[in-house]
């Protein structure tokens, strides 16, 4: 068989192409001359452009690109200080809270303020003797105390029903809700509960993060000790 006929039984590939010139890096150094030929697509339309004004173009997109991730990385770090900045305040108000009995109503104005939270609510138990008659600390069922024990990460979802909407101010404005645990400790059984609610129902839903609602509830959960008889 001779050449001719080789090469017609078994056609040169783009692969065999691609192979050739990935394991001859030289190639183009021999025949410099050929990139000067080589027409390409522009990628932003049908213009032919040279190798070269391709690979410039392809740079610049990855440029855009990069200078786009950059941005979006700038804007959640200006958006995390700001919300770092938004919790240290509640926090701060949290510690120049004089009265126990002030404690409830404070978080439920600082995280709705700060938060653009539509409406928030607390409820504790097991409470110091004289806080037992306060709105905080009534009306709440035994069911209740087991379910906010009973999670061992917020609850971020619709509104299906939870006695802890009826604690708000309007629990038929309650579409999506978070409810979170409040615990003198971690691995600690609830002593109260803390829910968020929105009329929108993806304000809170359930494929959401709970790290910052966690941290949320922790604070939260350190200063309401105060109301607890071993607060003193």
């Amino acid at each position: 068989m001779n050449p001719s006929e080789h090469s017609i039984q078994n056609p040169i590939t783009e692969d065999d192409i691609a192979n050739f010139l990935a394991n001859t890096p030289d190639f183009f150094e021999r025949h410099a001359d050929l990139l000067a030929t080589v027409q390409l697509s522009s990628g932003h339309g049908g213009r032919a452009v040279s190798l070269q004004e391709r690979q410039a173009g392809m740079l610049r997109d990855k440029i855009k690109a990069l200078e786009a991730k950059v941005v979006e990385m700038i804007r959640h770090g200006q958006e995390n200080v700001g919300i770092a900045d938004k919790l240290q305040q509640c926090t701060l108000n949290l510690l120049l809270t004089a009265h126990a009995r002030d404690l409830p109503d404070t978080i439920v104005g600082e995280l709705q303020a700060r938060f653009s939270i539509p409406q928030a609510a607390i409820k504790v138990w097991h409470v110091n003797g004289i806080f037992s008659d306060e709105n905080f600390s009534t009306g709440v069922s035994a069911d209740a105390q087991t379910f906010a024990s009973s999670l061992t990460a917020p609850y971020c979802g619709v509104n299906s029903g939870f006695e802890a909407a009826t604690w708000l101010p309007d629990p038929a404005l309650a579409m999506s809700v978070a409810l979170i645990p409040l615990r003198p400790g971690k691995a600690l059984p609830a002593f109260g509960m803390l829910v968020l609610a929105s009329p929108d129902p993806q304000r809170f839903h359930s494929a959401m993060g709970t790290d910052f609602l966690e941290r949320i509830g922790e604070l939260a959960g350190a200063a309401l000790t105060r109301l607890r008889p071993s607060a003193g």
